[in-house]
């Protein structure tokens, strides 16, 4: 059938209707704690992805469940279903995996039992991404149950996103042909501070890798071996600070090789949905002032590239005192790229600058390198923006802003690359969901935006 025009009352009404069935499915989906880097729960992926292949099916998907040959065996859901004939076709990627729960005692609710208090659900995956890609099938469903005219719409979900996507990254030759498309929609980003809608322009790519010192063989007693025996821990230290000018700038050399800055036109579109240094503190805790010294905080936060130490870790971390030199210290570092820089060319500059700077004593070991893909710019005026534009001003009156997103969803890059579709990514994540953190959460106005968000932008493509 062809309808009339659909707004967002539509989804509204199907939410109220279905409120019940929409949150008992939705609370199922979250209680498979799919930590897909985690060898442990494997079995809990394959049976979030059997789930999700049930749900899809009814709506007239042929759905088909991918291992690859080699690496941990996650699942990625790969579905169809065709559209009025002569429509767009539709790539939609989410992925069901999450982050781990760590630390679990400072979570004020079970992370793996969504909690609904004052219309937020609590749990791991609530946002990240389960709320934000469920939501949005939710309002295809609701559009399949009215008999709406729909375009090909084709479902990539994968279990590793949050640990480099190595099973839809093996699988990507053999998917290539199957997942052609005029376009990507993800949901996995965030709307504007301010929260109105945001269009995803940008995305920087990511590396990340850990970094061992190895100095005695054993831990070593402090007093009978200090001042002779090397410290790893001190090391380790003196090591990441190297790699650091005064002003916060990165002091690698052949870092920013190749960098492409941004436009003039996208640094004014930026600038609009940047918050002030204020409302960051009240959010975050703490003010905005990482990062290169003089630099604005929508280059800083978007257009520059980073280097972040994720974690730093040796010796004793128990109560009271040890007094021992530790025989060796680790620490994990994160790389965020910008347009043009190579995934490799940096990461072999941060080697060198580390094996030119290891402390005289120590063994320098590399490991759990994941070299990554790069960042990447889109047109801002391209037609799907505007589809994109017009859609979302539907849902908020001021219209929705240009966001280039300073994290990054590796995998993207690969599916641009691989469906030749033009990459559309809209979601509906807030700073007060803390994803990746303790008490993660996603809004109910959250998940039906979500929901109106697919209607408006599925019917827009027919």
């Amino acid at each position: 059938m062809v309808s009339s025009e659909i707004d967002t009352g539509f989804a509204g009404v199907y939410f109220e209707r279905n409120r019940e069935r929409i949150l008992a499915d939705y609370f199922t989906l979250i209680r498979f704690p799919t930590v897909g880097a985690d060898s442990k729960h494997l079995g809990d992926c394959a049976k979030a992805a059997a789930w999700l292949k049930q749900f899809l099916k009814p709506m007239g998907f042929s759905c088909e469940l991918l291992t690859p040959a080699t690496g941990l065996p996650v699942p990625v859901l790969f579905a169809e279903r065709p559209g009025r004939p002569g429509s767009s076709t539709v790539l939609f990627y989410g992925h069901y995996d999450v982050q781990p729960e760590d630390p679990v005692d400072e979570w004020k609710t079970p992370p793996f039992e969504p909690t609904l208090i004052d219309n937020r659900v609590y749990a791991r995956g609530a946002q990240d991404d389960k709320g934000q890609f469920f939501s949005f099938l939710y309002g295809l469903r609701a559009l399949v149950e009215a008999g709406e005219d729909l375009p090909t719409i084709k479902i990539l979900l994968e279990g590793q996103e949050e640990s480099g996507s190595g099973a839809i990254a093996a699988l990507l030759p053999e998917l290539a042909p199957r997942i052609a498309a005029d376009v990507l929609l993800v949901a996995d980003t965030h709307s504007a501070p301010d929260f109105r809608p945001a269009i995803i322009a940008g995305m920087r790519g990511v590396q990340h890798f850990m970094v061992k010192l190895t100095g005695p063989s054993k831990d070593v007693h402090s007093g009978m071996h200090g001042g002779l025996a090397p410290n790893p821990a001190l090391g380790i230290a003196r090591l990441l600070a190297s790699m650091f000018n005064p002003d916060g700038s990165v002091a690698v050399e052949g870092f920013r090789d190749g960098i492409a800055p941004p436009t003039e036109e996208e640094v004014r579109y930026a600038t609009e949905s940047t918050f002030d240094p204020e409302q960051y503190e009240k959010e975050v805790g703490c003010p905005p002032v990482g990062g290169t010294e003089g630099l604005p905080m929508v280059m800083r936060g978007s257009f520059e590239p980073t280097l972040e130490v994720n974690g730093i870790h040796g010796g004793y971390g128990g109560p009271g005192s040890k007094t021992v030199i530790p025989s060796s210290a680790f620490a994990k570092l994160s790389v965020r790229l910008v347009p043009d820089q190579s995934p490799a060319h940096v990461f072999n500059a941060i080697k060198a600058h580390l094996e030119s700077h290891c402390p005289k004593g120590m063994k320098l070991e590399i490991l759990e390198v994941f070299e990554g893909l790069p960042g990447f710019r889109l047109p801002i005026h391209s037609p799907v923006f505007r589809l994109a534009a017009d859609a979302l001003a539907k849902l908020d009156q001021r219209g929705p802003v240009f966001v280039w997103e300073g994290a990054s969803i590796p995998i993207v890059s690969r599916l641009k690359q691989v469906s030749g579709a033009a990459p559309l990514l809209v979601g509906f994540g807030r700073e007060c969901d803390n994803i990746h953190s303790p008490n993660e959460s996603f809004g109910l106005d959250q998940f039906l935006d979500s929901m109106m968000w697919a209607t408006l932008i599925l019917k827009a493509l027919v």
